[in-house]
């Protein structure tokens, strides 16, 4: 009888998860995530592009659908989802996206202002001419390794043979696992000239090259204005540059000014141009920003265009220092210069960079020589053998009448071998057994055309082995001298230079430091109104008096307080919201406030509140804090005079809640109410005062499963009168006692 053997490996789980995790994060970081530092491209854009080149979807050529394109690069080298290579495509083809455009896309590709790109099935596409020609031109010269793709059926290449560094050009951003990258685009014409420079002197620095290079050249231009840092950005690889949008002030009829905003930092592409917009208008919805008039945005294929139409008199330079500090016309872009460098993830520095590509051309161009050189030669051996065979035609025209067969002559030509050839003379026969054509020359001599032999057809013969001849010179001295193989690397970043490049369209400048001074804001006192729903508005004095009583009946919240203030909000998880008084629109009273949600933390969905007062109020007195396990306590206003937004006002145990916050100055004795319906009256003095991070002391002993549902503070000599069991119920009545005690039910 056969038994199976089983094979148990023991090991430890933790260093089996170690292992999976680390070998998942790499497989990231190497082949999803990050560009090489090689061709400055990921493996989605290299294998999109690889098969584009593959289809033949050449720049010259019709475009092609990009669902063609997708499902072709999925099927052959990225088995990774459609989703993925059509989000690469679309960003190679966005011309405000990327330093230069690798893909010229057709159809709707998206918009600055954030707008998606129409889905694959109807968008088309084709390689850009620099693409074509800087990417993949020479990769028929066996100038990069190809490996096998996923499913071993194809080859693609390890890296494109990319002549510029694509890596500083193009710019790049990705999230592996435990890491990410951020290189901002540059423009081409700078990245050529300091990579030249980089080739004639080695150990330039990396701020002598940036007297080429000078900084960043971002597709949205704008200005960058901390051009002090980037020297040390460029050379650790790491940093933050700081980018302001243009803008511009024209003069309209009247004497009326608008500013307009022509370019963007790079950062506020997309959604956040509609954000910048907000953004303003919230600036004039707080009265922050009174000199805006209008806000429109009038940007189209030609360019940004935002105008802020504005009041007469406006002081031009404070309202634009405004929107700088305020807004993100001024914005940080972060710069983490990581990249594959030799298998491995590394941040760069500027001349790192351009030290990894330069050694990578100069691979490139050794290898492209060296196939053209063979190429040559090969040409070399068979011109050689037709010139000879040219001089002696006759004797070759005898060995082929008297052969029998192709392999006969062959071997006569190769060898010399005579034997079953018949010959019209001894001579011939000698002449014929001297003859040592290889193997190339006498395939040749087989093939070529009679027509070959006409004297002109000869004399373009030995022209065209001359050109051979010189051309094998000159690849050899490209070859074997370094001088020469820098200087044709540097004629053809010339070429491309002059062809491809462009103007720079990023200032880089000095600026000062944003001086912003905001206009005091003129104190008042204004009535806050709150509905039961939690909508917040203010009202002028005056129309609170007249609308008194409306007001009384339709909010659950009303007190006058200063602009300057603040609101506080106290809710039952312990937390206190704040928000400014100025932030709170001012309207009629006839008005639709603003929800609490709106302008503050509250969550008005998970959040019930207690108590709503002015913050001048809350710090000017004592608050008692009563939770639904009966623990209570009193609490000095001035704990709660913070700058933050939310705060936890209280602690609390685990699963109790707040149900009630109130000001204990004027009150004289605490009343507590059960869900089982028991009623506590106790001295207020009996509550200790603690700090807000205290859980407090118990008021009411509570039989089990029974909470407090109501608590009430009394002022001395008022009665004060609630509804029990659908009955008035005056809690006057309810027999003083001890705090700590069990409560009493009442009779009805």
């Amino acid at each position: 009888m056969n038994t199976k053997q089983e094979n148990i490996i023991r090991t430890d789980y933790a260093e089996v998860m170690q292992k999976s995790y680390i070998d998942y994060a790499m497989s990231v970081i190497i082949a999803r995530a990050l560009p090489d530092v090689r061709d400055g491209l990921k493996p989605v854009q290299r294998r999109t592009l690889y098969d584009m080149y593959e289809l033949g979807i050449r720049y010259d050529r019709p475009y092609r659908k990009c669902a063609r394109i997708v499902g072709d690069t999925m099927g052959k080298y990225h088995p990774h989802g459609d989703s993925s290579i059509y989000d690469a495509l679309v960003v190679m083809a966005q011309d405000f996206k990327k330093g230069k455009n690798l893909v010229d896309g057709h159809g709707n590709f998206g918009s600055i202002e954030g707008d998606g790109a129409a889905a694959m099935r109807y968008t088309e596409a084709r390689l850009e001419k620099l693409s074509q020609e800087v990417f993949l031109g020479d990769l028929d010269k066996d100038v990069v390794d190809f490996m096998p793709n996923f499913d071993e059926t194809e080859k693609e290449p390890v890296v494109l043979p990319v002549r510029i560094p694509n890596l500083l050009v193009n710019g790049a951003d990705g999230i592996a696992v435990g890491m990410a990258t951020s290189i901002p685009p540059h423009n081409l014409v700078e990245v050529v000239d300091a990579v030249k420079a980089y080739m004639k002197n080695n150990d330039i620095s990396v701020k002598g090259l940036m007297r080429y290079l000078k900084g960043p050249d971002f597709p949205t231009g704008g200005i960058v204005v901390n051009k002090d840092d980037l020297l040390k950005i460029y050379e650790t690889g790491t940093g933050k540059i700081r980018i302001r949008g243009k803008v511009e002030v024209e003069k309209l009829k009247g004497g009326r000014l608008q500013l307009v905003i022509t370019e963007i930092p790079y950062t506020m592409l997309g959604a956040n141009i509609g954000k910048f917009l907000n953004d303003v208008a919230t600036l004039v919805e707080t009265k922050k920003a009174t000199d805006i008039v209008d806000i429109s945005n009038q940007s189209s294929k030609e360019g940004i265009r935002i105008v802020l139409e504005l009041k007469r008199d406006t002081d031009v330079e404070n309202l634009t220092n405004m929107l700088y500090k305020k807004t993100r016309l001024e914005d940080t872009f972060g710069v983490n210069m990581l990249a594959v460098a030799d298998s491995r993830p590394e941040t760069l520095s500027l001349k790192q960079i351009i030290e990894h590509h330069v050694d990578f051309v100069f691979e490139v161009t050794t290898r492209k020589y060296n196939t053209l050189l063979s190429k040559e030669m090969e040409k070399k051996e068979i011109q050689e053998g037709l010139i000879k065979a040219c001089d002696v035609i006759d004797l070759i025209i005898e060995i082929l009448r008297g052969s029998k067969s192709r392999e006969q002559v062959k071997k006569c030509l190769v060898e010399g071998v005579t034997q079953g050839i018949t010959f019209k003379s001894k001579v011939s026969e000698k002449a014929a057994k001297t003859l040592r054509f290889t193997e190339k020359q006498a395939t040749a001599i087989l093939e070529m055309r009679l027509y070959k032999l006409i004297g002109l057809e000869i004399q373009a013969l030995q022209a065209e082995y001359d050109e051979t001849m010189k051309n094998i010179a000159l690849y050899q001295d490209i070859l074997n001298n370094y001088d020469s193989m820098a200087n044709v690397i540097m004629k053809d970043l010339d070429a491309i230079k002059k062809e491809y490049g462009s103007k720079r369209r990023t200032a880089i400048e000095n600026a000062e430091e944003i001086v912003y001074e905001e206009k005091k804001m003129e104190e008042m006192e204004v009535c806050f109104l709150m509905d039961r729903f939690g909508y917040m508005k203010l009202i002028d004095k005056n129309a609170y008096e007249r609308n008194k009583e409306a007001a009384h009946a339709e909010n659950k919240y009303i007190f006058t307080c200063m602009n300057t203030d603040k609101i506080c909000i106290f809710t039952h998880n312990g937390k206190m919201h704040t928000i400014k008084v100025a932030d709170i629109p001012l309207v009629r009273f006839r008005d639709k406030g603003t929800p609490a949600d709106n302008l503050s933390n509250y969550n008005s969905s998970q959040e019930q509140m207690l108590y709503v007062a002015p913050m001048t109020q809350v710090i000017n007195s004592s608050l008692m804090f009563v939770t639904a396990t009966s623990m209570c306590k009193l609490v000095e206003g001035a704990e709660f005079d913070v700058a933050k937004r939310t705060i936890a006002a209280t602690k609390l145990s685990e699963e109790d809640t707040l149900i009630f916050v109130g000001a204990a100055d004027e009150m004289e004795q605490v009343v507590l109410q059960s869900t089982g319906g028991c009623f506590l009256r106790f001295l207020k003095q009996e509550v200790p005062t603690k700090k807000k991070t205290a859980v407090g002391v118990r008021g009411m002993k509570l039989p089990p499963e029974d909470t407090l549902e109501a608590a009430y503070l009394l002022e001395p000599r008022q009665e004060y009168t609630i509804t029990h069991h659908e009955k008035p119920y005056s809690l006057n009545k309810v027999k003083l006692a001890k705090r700590d005690t069990k409560g009493t039910k009442p009779r009805l």
